[in-house]
């Protein structure tokens, strides 16, 4: 049987249409790209079919290229020039194999010429071009900042090989002297506790930490960092230098390190390798001295496409639905660390242009959006989040963004811009989309106001996704269980499962991803809302209507060899996730309904017509 091409795959798929395929033949042939790229550049075709396509044609695997990390040891096998001319990447060494990343895996002269220069066989992943020639920049040049750290300690470094910069925020003269002080410390390398604290800063922000976590213990201080939303220990500090490195931070971040007894914060910059990363710092004191937390923010917005985040494609185009609406509000949900910022700043880009005025007010401005006028809180100076939104009204905006809605005030006033032609964006603290009506009815809105107000909520959470290094496992009988529990109705004799390799510092996963669940207020719920809440009746309305629950989306990952059983079950509670299918019509529910919203049956009757049919049939086989 004659193998498909991609361009006839993705027809026969329905991804793309045969006019417009003939077109993509048509511009390859005057630009000279591979028909894949082409595609990508067009955006024809959503980014996660086009890359399950080129697999099922090339029996090659993709690897995102924007999230490698390469090891130093593979690295070295290739020179960066032959990487560039031969668009490859190499990531790291599989036992005897080294594993690359290539825009052509199956060109033999590419292969081989990489062969011979390496020495090694090669495991051939699929990447595409702009994502490989980024990624090559990136870890050579991390390669090289390396190899500069891991020298001896004994040896000086000279000015050149200084990588990183201290930036103060504070505009008092003393803390910027005392950073300049610290600054020609560390270009010195005399004292111990600056050099460490660069060192500490230095190896999160290469391994792409969150958090940075100081603890003084009995009898060390331990250096915890937090990488896809995973704690885990980096380096330990002698006791002898626990108060000068403590100091230095306090230094750093303009605070007084005399006062030892009370919760204190602060900030500064660092500016790595031309990437300036915001730090904010926050102290409390233990039984063995002050624990220090330090968060990392990129000082630019981490501007990334819906799909890119993980929201399958239906759902990303009924949210951006909601977005294109003149007013109304969308809310973002889920608990702290849950990536809602960084979906908040993705729509925000989607909707800021020239045309359209977008204000945010937050606490505090994470991240910088040109084009965007943001505002900081500030409660010492009398600036809130409700004086905040009443001026922003006057400043005759568009869209106007909400970091956090914490009272009623707040929220009373967001909910009336909404009404008066607002579109308007802001987050909550709750465990799913229905739990974020009952929470503004618990900050005391009226339901009326929720229904006329509120456009949409997504409640999202982020599990950690596979590294490449990831294999298949035969899945045991116990685990099959578990994963029909799940809601996996056929599980599969293999299943995905994490292995651990440099790339990913030996842990299995590297990265993350968002699983959603949109709730769209139609007016099937506005009515609901507008009578006596029940949230088993917007829960009814809502999966009437098409809603997946973010369990449905966790499970499709998983199926899709993208997670894990046990990722997920570390962010969503297992007792959500397992699901009934009512014999009546065949559709699978949570255990949380009362009433099947397509056959309109209840729990209770299913169970007494199931209790019937059981009794019945033991009846007939006592009298047979």
């Amino acid at each position: 049987m004659k193998r498909k091409k991609l361009g006839e795959l993705l027809q026969d798929r329905g991804h793309i249409s045969g006019d417009n395929l003939q077109k993509l033949f048509k511009e390859q042939q005057t630009k000279m790209v591979r028909l894949g790229e082409l595609i990508l550049e067009t955006g024809l075709v959503d980014k996660g079919s086009l890359i399950k396509a080129i697999e099922d044609v090339s029996h090659v695997t993709y690897v995102d290229c924007s999230l490698v990390r390469s090891t130093v040891e593979a690295i070295a096998m290739i020179p960066k020039s032959v990487a560039l001319r031969l668009d490859i990447l190499p990531i790291c060494m599989d036992q005897s194999r080294l594993v690359v990343a290539m825009s052509e895996p199956q060109n033999i002269g590419t292969i081989d010429e990489v062969r011979f220069i390496s020495g090694k066989d090669l495991s051939a992943r699929f990447g595409f071009h702009a994502e490989i020639q980024a990624a090559i920049s990136r870890n050579y040049e991390q390669a090289e900042n390396s190899t500069k750290a891991t020298k001896a300690p004994g040896e000086a470094a000279s000015e050149e090989e200084q990588t990183i910069e201290f930036i103060s925020t504070s505009a008092r003269q003393a803390n910027r002297d005392a950073i300049q002080e610290i600054q020609a410390e560390l270009t010195k390398r005399k004292t111990p506790a600056v050099r460490i604290v660069s060192d500490i800063i230095q190896q999160a922000i290469l391994k792409h930490a969150s958090d940075i976590h100081v603890e003084p213990q009995v009898s060390c201080t331990v250096i915890r960092i937090r990488v896809d939303g995973v704690l885990r220990e980096l380096d330990t500090v002698p006791l002898n230098i626990q108060n000068s490195l403590i100091s230095r931070l306090k230094i750093l971040a303009d605070m007084d390190i005399g006062e030892r007894r009370a919760p204190q914060d602060g900030r500064f910059m660092v500016a790595v390798g031309g990437n300036r990363v915001d730090m904010r710092v926050s102290t409390l004191p233990t039984q063995y001295g002050e624990k220090v937390v330090i968060r990392l923010l990129e000082a630019t917005a981490p501007v990334s496409s819906l799909g890119s985040l993980g929201l399958p494609p239906t759902l990303a185009a009924r949210l951006l639905q909601s977005l294109a609406q003149p007013q109304g509000m969308l809310l973002i949900t889920g608990p702290t660390g849950s990536g809602k910022s960084t979906t908040i700043y993705s729509a925000l880009n989607l909707l800021r242009k020239p045309s359209v005025n977008v204000v945010t007010v937050e606490d505090p401005v994470e991240y910088a959006l040109a084009g965007v006028n943001q505002v900081q809180v500030n409660v010492r100076a009398g600036l809130t989040f409700a004086g905040c939104l009443r001026s922003i009204l006057r400043q005759d905006p568009n869209v106007i963004m909400i970091g956090e809605i914490r009272d009623l005030e707040t929220a009373e006033i967001a909910m009336k811009a909404a009404q008066t032609g607002h579109m308007v964006l802001s987050t909550l603290h709750t465990n799913d989309s229905v739990s974020a009506v009952a929470r503004l009815l618990d900050l005391g809105i009226p339901e009326y106001l929720i229904a006329s107000s509120v456009s949409a909520i997504l409640a999202q959470r982020l599990v950690r996704k596979l590294c490449v290094c990831h294999g298949l496992k035969d899945v045991s009988k116990a685990y099959a269980e578990r994963l029909t529990a799940a809601g996996w109705s056929n599980p599969p004799s293999q299943i995905s499962w994490p292995k651990g390799c440099p790339v990913c510092d030996y842990t299995g996963y590297k990265g993350r991803i968002g699983i959603y669940e949109l709730l769209t207020i139609d007016e099937q719920i506005r009515a609901i809302l507008r009578g006596s809440y029940q949230p088993e009746l917007v829960q009814a309305a809502a999966r009437a209507g098409g809603m997946r629950k973010m369990q449905e989306d966790a499970l499709e990952k998983l199926q899709a060899g993208i997670t894990t059983l046990d990722e997920i079950i570390r962010v969503v509670p297992m007792e959500v996730l397992a699901d009934r299918v009512f014999e009546h019509c065949g559709q699978r529910l949570s255990a949380l309904y009362r009433f099947c919203p397509y056959c309109g049956m209840s729990r209770e009757a299913e169970d007494q017509c199931a209790s019937s049919a059981a009794n019945f049939a033991e009846r007939m086989g006592v009298l047979t």
